[in-house]
């Protein structure tokens, strides 16, 4: 299938015609007729329990990196603003809100909230606007979870400005020459002996987090940042790489460590559950970079070292497994990059500026997610587990978010770029069974395509207070070259 063979998903006027495209694509996705709302017993409303704490329904607010904090790690007002919204949004678990680096050379941009000792008031600050907005939209908090996510950026480290920085957990054949990176230079490379100081790192994060009121934090595990990668690190030599149990021990060390300096923190984990490998722009549309020379592959999490293009679950299921049992209370399941495979990670009609057009439908990909974290509910089924992808569903998210859950696919619904634009959706969906259709994410990815021009990530189509700002000319000077 070449790019535009596939119809954008505001074109499908009813639930119906979204279903006979699922089938025509030969796609296992279920998809109600009507929303739901609390009164006419939405599963989206029902409470589920994580760790000691009832969560009030079904609905998660993912982190996300916004590129609008001030340079010194700390929350600006359009930092506030989106942290207002979240808490206005009537989702009742907060996943992490946020991306803050556990160290400044550790941030993804140079205005990345940091959750370093020195950052607790600015983030008990951050917790109070979002907990205050709550209160006087919903009445209490009493039953809103929110926590704070801790990250090392490794390969896309951009601290100072937007000059790569990367410090890596091994080198990668295809990122190495997709990013510049030198294979021979080891100086890049993380040691075993740098890991220990990390870990610290971590660990001081963590107690950021709890002093600033957070009651969990998310240890990231995702989309290329440096805990994902170590989880592919075959080719690494030494206590964290090689094997199954060298590649996982650094987030499970992490997470111990964390445990025993904050025994009342919950602790979670937002991982990407399967790779592929990474694409480029081709004649048409996306496609994965020649790695034939690199077979078999060694160099994704998930994925099937003959076909790497094609998922293998066994040892993300094993890595789910562990955790559990080491204490983690939750795990919300990605994959991929957005950095090297967007539209697997973050399926969109439009790329961003550094993407490239849909191979295909991007039905397949959200449904490859979904298919993902069902297979994982059932093979362990004792930790809940949230969902992601769901936005490209757009008018219909409710409606497929509902069916999922009451069939046991998924436990809830987690919402990123959705939020940017429409972060009223929990909240209209539950009370009212409808959406504001103006609001909906088209999948623009303009969300995406600011940050990588160094601007504020948000909504530029949608939210006025970004699509009047000085900001947005800017961005659409850079997107026309």
């Amino acid at each position: 299938m070449t790019a535009h063979q596939f119809n954008k998903i505001a074109t499908y006027r009813n639930p119906a015609e979204l279903r006979a495209r699922l089938l025509e694509l030969n796609i296992d996705l279920p998809c109600d007729d009507e929303i739901q709302t609390t009164a006419g017993g939405s599963p989206l409303a029902a409470p589920i329990q994580i760790g000691d704490f009832q969560v009030g329904n079904r609905w998660c607010i993912h982190p996300m990196e916004g590129w609008d904090g001030n340079t010194d790690g700390t929350p600006s007002d359009k930092t506030f603003r989106r942290w207002r919204h979240f808490g206005e949004s009537g989702a009742k678990l907060i996943w992490g809100g946020e991306a803050a680096a556990v160290q400044h050379s550790g941030r993804a941009n140079p205005h990345q909230l940091l959750a370093t000792p020195d950052h607790v008031t600015g983030l008990q600050q951050l917790l109070r606007e979002l907990t205050t907005a709550h209160v006087e939209k919903f009445g209490s908090v009493e039953d809103l979870l929110v926590g704070l996510q801790l990250t090392h950026s490794g390969r896309f480290c951009r601290p100072n400005n937007q000059d790569l920085e990367p410090r890596i957990a091994y080198h990668h054949p295809l990122l190495d020459d997709k990013y510049g990176i030198d294979p021979q230079d080891n100086s890049v490379l993380w040691t075993d002996d740098e890991l220990e100081t990390l870990i610290d790192s971590y660990v001081q994060a963590a107690q950021t987090a709890e002093q600033a009121g957070f009651r969990f934090v998310d240890v990231k595990s995702c989309h290329g940042y440096l805990l994902h990668e170590f989880l592919s690190a075959t080719n690494r030599a030494g206590n964290y790489g090689g094997d199954f149990a060298g590649r996982t021990r650094l987030l499970k060390t992490i997470i111990s460590r964390i445990h025993d300096a904050c025994p009342n923190l919950q602790i979670l984990v937002r991982l990407s559950f399967f790779d592929t490998i990474p694409f480029h722009q081709g004649a048409l549309c996306g496609e994965p970079v020649d790695f034939q020379s690199s077979l078999p592959y060694q160099y994704g999490f998930g994925c099937d070292r003959q076909d790497p293009t094609q998922i293998n679950l066994t040892e993300p299921i094993q890595l789910a497994t562990d955790l559990k049992a080491l204490g983690v209370t939750a795990l919300n399941l990605s994959c991929g990059s957005p950095y090297y495979n967007p539209h697997l990670q973050r399926p969109a009609a439009f790329p961003p500026s550094d993407g490239y057009q849909p191979p295909h439908d991007p039905l397949f990909d959200v449904v490859k997610q979904i298919q993902a974290v069902r297979e994982c509910k059932a093979a362990v089924p004792d930790i809940p587990l949230v969902g992601t992808g769901y936005s490209y569903l757009q008018d219909y998210l409710p409606h497929v978010a509902q069916a999922v859950i009451r069939a046991g696919w998924v436990d809830m619904v987690g919402l990123g770029r959705m939020v940017l634009s429409y972060w009223n959706l929990p909240a209209d969906t539950l009370q009212t069974g409808t959406m504001q259709r103006k609001l909906i994410c088209r999948t623009f990815s303009d969300c995406t395509t600011a940050p990588r021009n160094a601007l504020a990530s948000g909504c530029y189509p949608l939210d006025p207070y970004y699509k009047q700002s000085a900001e947005a000319g800017t961005l659409k000077e850079r997107k026309k070259k």
